[in-house]
């Protein structure tokens, strides 16, 4: 098929390899403008843009789609289908209807569970048993289209963020191109009324860690926000990053540090951070992380 591609970050990569392996033509791929990155603040190519160009394929960046001329420009590509994935824009009515098949979203979530921004680290958060992907068909709404595919996957117990958006991504990849194979034999089911839930883009106050939290809550918070933004906490004046735990055993006050391993206790329970990392410095696991900052038995984290 002749294809537009609508993407921006990492998730969205392997999703435009897989439609040129298959053989599918990128007319062109549109994501997020170039922004200001790294200790110079230069502006810097998204991943989808860094990958099309390294590919030949041609680029567009526009900073709104509600323009006449872009809604042209748009159009001009005479494309049979869009594939959308965490693309960064709201695509108007005159957008979607483009394309003669329409424009397929892949979404990170089961739907209508988690629509919006963040569903996978919402999922973790939550402590969902599993995830998943649906390639569905766009329309006005917000992720509220029929759903022409989906499949699951179990969220593993010690799982990250960081780590089920990878298996995403491979797996939205590989159903995209199942889908599109099968376009025209897809039967669209909508979604159900019952059962939606709003992923809500993270809020970095949300962050920080809330010791008197039962120990399980306390260890989705960690692994869901790994590792993007990251949950944290103080110890001393010194703000750690924590990025990997599990569930242990142990009692004391919220903040307490139990032993020599890391395991902090939590308002019921208590978890053993695995990995972690100090402003300036990269992470390291649990016992590295200890023998260059000792936390005694007994000190708190705030």
């Amino acid at each position: 098929m002749r294809v537009i591609f609508m993407g921006t970050p990492d998730f969205s990569v392997p999703v435009l390899d897989a439609l040129v392996e298959a053989g599918h033509e990128v007319a062109a791929v549109y994501c997020q403008p170039p922004r200001p990155a790294g200790r110079g603040k230069r502006d810097r190519p998204s991943p989808v843009q860094a990958r099309a160009e390294t590919l030949g394929l041609p680029v567009r960046h526009p900073v709104s789609l509600k323009g006449a001329d872009e809604q042209a420009a748009f159009a001009a590509h005479k494309a049979d289908v869009a594939v959308v994935v965490a693309y960064g824009l709201i695509l108007p009515r005159t957008v979607l209807d483009a394309p003669a098949k329409g424009c397929l979203n892949i979404h990170a979530s089961l739907l209508p569970r988690w629509r919006g921004a963040a569903p996978i680290h919402r999922a973790i958060m939550a402590g969902d048993a599993e995830a998943g992907i649906c390639i569905m068909q766009m329309e006005a709404g917000l992720d509220t289209g029929p759903v022409l595919m989906r499949e699951a996957t179990r969220i593993g117990e010690a799982e990250t963020t960081g780590q089920l958006h990878d298996r995403l991504s491979d797996m939205g990849a590989r159903l995209i191109v199942k889908a599109l194979a099968q376009l025209d034999s897809l039967q669209p089911e909508p979604q159900p009324e019952t059962g939606v839930t709003y992923a809500a883009k993270i809020d970095k106050a949300e962050a920080r860690v809330d010791w008197s939290l039962d120990a399980q809550e306390v260890d989705r918070r960690i692994r869901g926000l790994s590792p993007f933004p990251g949950a944290w906490c103080l110890a001393g004046e010194a703000r750690v990053k924590l990025l990997a735990s599990r569930v242990a055993q142990g009692q004391g006050a919220p903040g307490e540090v139990l032993d020599a391993e890391a395991t902090v206790a939590c308002g019921r329970g208590a978890v053993r951070l695995l990995r972690l990392q100090r402003a300036g410095r990269a992470a390291q696991d649990g016992p590295e992380f200890l023998r260059g900052m000792a936390w005694p038995r007994g000190s708190r984290l705030e």
